[in-house]
């Protein structure tokens, strides 16, 4: 009887896995944890280990958290000589390359306890951790947090690449990319202008996509048609065969606001009007100089529109971005004299962070004023509120001609050619967002995309078919 039981435990099967490898960012690490999740809901079986990469200045508490027991965080060893400064560097990207022995390491004690199906990675790890999969025969796919439409540029890029000798921002053209619609040349992402500090290694990244098993993006069909099936029909790689596509978004970090920890933003939100807010929030890296924040207040006032204005501290000097949350925002230093007290019984100013996702689900929101961040925008069309787009940084200019002219859920912010937007441009799209023909326009279509979202994540949905087929074709190799 004791052979027996010895003979059946050995040869029992082990239980199935796979790897999810985000990069460091929280951005990026959210919503691949939000697709763990998302995977457990129709595979409850399976388990997800999750490598973290943490940056020396950022703590393990940024890590998501609840999640289920199914899912396990492997902590990779963190490297002192990582940049400090907010924005991407190359040597970020050494880095992650650096890393490959011990994200070997880590498959390979893994795969002693289960059987390992699949490495997901984040397509800024995907030349680095492609290594090591084919070394050990392992699936992988590239996991885009962004746009289908961003995804077909990067798809594309070394075909462009190849068309123009010059630099995309100096070409003045409209840009023809398959599964986007014609892109200004300069509002492609400053990382695929030659000599960019990062071309090499996103024209590396482009290139080694195809090598993917598959390309998993963080969008639903609905919301971008023309990408879906002009990647699919092979038209972003002429020259390779188009790796199978899976769109298993939108992925949304769930979080409440109740009990004594009301925001004050969320129990002034309740005093107002339905639909009358417009919102404005920039991200966790976008702020503006004292010059552009005094125009906003100037074009927000004049307006007349109620407003809940998220105001962080301007960027150090020779930085674009602004990390730094230790130090609150001086809003009468930042704002013009009296603008607090003449705007209070229509306006709430908030130092450097609120709630977003409870704030965009808020009745009162009408509107909002977005720096264009993938993550925003799904927040935003989920909740089914109209954009007005103001990109600051990153693939955000693409993203609002996506917004403006493909997805027709967003009105465009109109900057002069340094990035600057004038109190007259503020004040007048505020108006014609909360209140007009072209408002109402955006505000429809919103609200059809929050439905079509939901549609998409419920049984029978596109992204449930598609998160269905990713899962049947790993059990394939």
């Amino acid at each position: 009887m004791y052979t027996l039981c010895l003979l059946h435990f050995s040869l029992s099967p082990m239980e199935e896995a796979i790897v999810i490898y985000p990069a460091s960012m929280l951005t990026h690490l959210a919503p691949m944890v939000e697709f763990a999740k998302l995977l457990l809901t129709q595979h409850p079986s399976l388990s997800i280990h999750i490598l973290i990469a943490t940056l020396p200045s950022q703590p393990s508490s940024t890590v998501p958290s609840p999640v289920p027991p199914s899912i396990t965080f492997h902590y990779l060893p963190t490297f002192d000589l990582l940049p400090t400064s907010t924005d991407l560097d190359p040597l970020f990207f050494d880095v992650i390359r650096l890393r490959n022995p011990d994200v070997r390491r880590t498959l390979l004690t893994i795969s002693n306890n289960y059987t390992l199906n699949a490495i997901i990675v984040d397509f800024f790890c995907t030349s680095a951790a492609f290594e090591v999969a084919s070394d050990l025969n392992l699936p992988a796919y590239s996991f885009l947090p962004t746009a289908l439409g961003a995804a077909a540029c990067l798809l594309y890029l070394p075909t462009l690449c190849n068309k123009f000798t010059q630099s995309f921002q100096h070409l003045n053209v409209l840009l023809d990319i398959p599964g986007a619609p014609p892109i200004p040349s300069a509002d492609m992402p400053p990382t695929t202008f030659k000599g960019n500090k990062l071309y090499d290694v996103f024209l590396d990244i482009a290139t080694n996509l195809p090598r993917s098993t598959g390309i998993i993006v963080d969008t639903f069909e609905y919301l971008e048609p023309k990408s879906f099936k002009e990647i699919n029909d092979g038209l972003c790689l002429p020259d390779y065969p188009t790796p199978p596509l899976y769109c298993i978004g939108p992925l949304i970090v769930n979080t409440t606001v109740d009990g004594d920890g009301v925001p004050q933003c969320i129990k002034w939100l309740d005093s107002q009007p339905s639909k009358s807010v417009v919102f404005l929030c920039f991200g966790s890296l976008g702020s503006f100089s004292v010059q552009q924040l005094k125009e906003i207040a100037v074009g927000l006032e004049r307006s007349g529109q109620r407003f809940l204005w998220i105001v962080r501290n301007p960027p150090l000097e020779n930085q674009s971005l602004n990390i730094d949350t230790k130090v609150d925002p001086d809003l009468k230093s930042l704002l013009p004299p009296g603008f607090l007290e003449r705007t209070k019984e229509k306006g709430l100013v908030v130092k450097s962070w609120a709630p977003q996702l409870a704030v965009l689900n808020h009745d009162s929101v009408g509107g909002f004023v977005t720096h264009c961040g993938w993550n925003s925008v799904l927040e935003s069309v989920c909740a089914g509120v109209p954009m007005l787009a103001w990109p600051l940084y990153a693939e955000q200019r693409f993203n609002r001609v996506l917004m403006v002219e493909e997805m027709k859920i967003a009105l465009p912010m109109v900057e002069s050619e340094t990035g600057f937007v004038s109190s007259t441009e503020v004040e007048k799209r505020v108006k014609e967002l909360m209140g007009s023909k072209e408002g109402d326009s955006v505000r429809e279509r919103a609200l059809a995309m929050k439905h079509a979202a939901r549609v998409a994540t419920s049984e029978g949905g596109s992204t449930r078919i598609a998160l269905a087929k990713l899962v049947e074709s790993w059990k394939q190799k």
